[in-house]
């Protein structure tokens, strides 16, 4: 018995693969979950445009005896000097060598979010920034689209090994089967259309 291939089917195994295919994973970068580290940055790469790319940061504590007023996340990127837009946090260059700038500070707006009162996953603060991509240096190899150094308050985050980030396959899945069964529902669903 062959399996009919539909287009919600078609859909259906493409989620289910790309769920657990996704090339582009969140890390979780200041803490893991052997420590009992009182915060948590969690830097997720959102989308990849063809001119630019988007960053959610989530700033999560875990400290259930103290609260952050007036916090700070200082961040190292090479990509900084292509910030376009910021939400939900300020931001500001931290360019000391004049044209190189990467690092930044990330820090709450004022009678909004720049008080984490709360501990657990509901005591966070969420940002989100696009950045331009420099056709020159942009790559996802490497853990390259992930930063270099995190601090929060001052006291600096602890960071993944470069081999742990998540990477692009360097090739296409070969599931030629899949591949042309879905070529061929394409040609028949357009083939109407056509004549």
């Amino acid at each position: 018995m062959t399996e009919q291939l539909t287009a919600s089917g078609a859909r259906a195994r493409f989620r289910v693969w790309w769920d657990h295919n996704r090339p582009l994973k969140a890390m979780r970068l200041c803490c893991s979950a052997r420590t009992t580290c009182p915060i948590r940055v969690h830097w997720h790469v959102k989308a990849n445009y063809r001119e630019y790319w988007k960053v959610k940061i989530t700033v999560t504590s875990f400290n259930y005896g103290m609260n952050y007023t007036q916090w700070t996340l200082v961040t190292q990127h090479p990509n900084f000097n292509n910030i376009t837009r910021v939400y939900r946090f300020d931001y500001k260059p931290l360019d000391a060598f004049g044209s190189l700038n990467d690092t930044g500070m990330f820090y709450g707006i004022k009678y909004y979010n720049d008080l984490l009162m709360q501990a657990g996953p509901e005591g966070n603060v969420q940002s989100e920034m696009i950045l331009r991509k420099d056709i020159s240096s942009f790559t996802w190899d490497h853990g390259w689209a992930f930063p270099r150094k995190v601090y929060f308050n001052g006291d600096e985050c602890m960071m993944p090994p470069p081999d742990k980030y998540p990477s692009l396959p360097s090739i296409a899945p070969s599931n030629r089967s899949l591949a042309s069964a879905l070529a061929f529902f394409l040609i028949l669903e357009l083939m109407p259309l056509i004549l």
